[in-house]
């Protein structure tokens, strides 16, 4: 392990001999970080905190904090985080509670840039990124392939399909199903993120159906239980990026921004 002398490392905390602690960082009790790790400098990471390889952790980040839900009262609550992700400068990521399954989770290849923030109990999936000073409330659940613009902020438990992309200083209510492009203040929905489809491979007939039942949903005014009925019918071959769509608004609790 490449420990900075001015460093303070609690010694409960399981550190991979590979892992780098620049100056002025802060571990402690009830961590654990694997191989190919980097904190660059002044990074403080509480726990119980697992964190996975090849994460890099800027400056004045803070890992694993307590949250501050007035319900908390010092429980043992966790935070894990997946590879390779990166977390720039000022980054917050809370701990979970046990008003829900005490448990932060964030996956891998995720960018967080300077002063996101990621609260209590909030479930991130993979490759997202998390532009400057985006906020996500507690216990929101943030899918995959997701673009979250700087200064967006997100109410608590709501729910973003994959591949949404929210635009820049746009507030979050409701629900947002995968591959919806929303922006505006307060928020609408403004399409369909076509490019971040293209840029991912997803295949030109998946994209034309996810298109059809862009349509069903938003332009036909229909309820959403019929929305539903007719994408499905129009589901043949059981397209695996179109059963995507459907999922994240049958999951919905909160409600679809319509």
């Amino acid at each position: 392990m490449k420990n900075h002398e001015t460093s303070i490392i609690h010694p409960s905390s399981k550190i991979d001999d590979s892992v780098e602690i620049g100056p002025y960082c802060i571990i402690g009790e009830d961590v654990e970080i694997l191989q190919g790790t980097k904190l660059l400098s002044h990074v403080v990471i509480k726990g119980p905190t697992v964190i996975g390889t090849n994460n890099i952790f800027y400056q004045f980040s803070t890992i694993g904090e307590d949250t501050p839900d007035k319900k908390f009262k010092g429980e043992k609550t966790k935070l894990e985080i997946g590879n390779n992700n990166i977390f720039r400068e000022g980054v917050t990521v809370h701990r979970g509670t046990i008003q829900d399954k005490g448990i932060t989770e964030i996956g891998s290849d995720n960018l967080f840039m300077a002063y996101s923030h990621v609260a209590h109990d909030c479930i991130v999936g993979n490759h997202n990124v998390f532009a400057n000073n985006a906020g996500i409330a507690g216990h929101v659940s943030v899918s995959n392939n997701i673009t979250i613009g700087a200064l967006v902020t997100i109410h608590q438990f709501c729910k973003l399909g994959d591949f949404s992309f929210i635009g820049m200083n746009t507030s979050i209510n409701m629900d947002i199903p995968a591959y919806v492009k929303v922006a505006a203040d307060p928020a609408r929905v403004i399409g369909l993120n076509s490019v971040g489809m293209t840029r991912n491979n997803i295949p030109d007939s998946s994209i034309s159906l996810i298109k059809k039942a862009y349509k069903l949903v938003y332009r036909k005014q229909l309820k959403i239980n019929q929305a539903i009925k007719k994408i499905k019918d129009l589901n043949e071959n059981d397209d695996p990026y179109l059963n995507s769509f459907v999922k994240s608004i049958e999951v919905s609790e909160r409600g679809i921004l319509r």
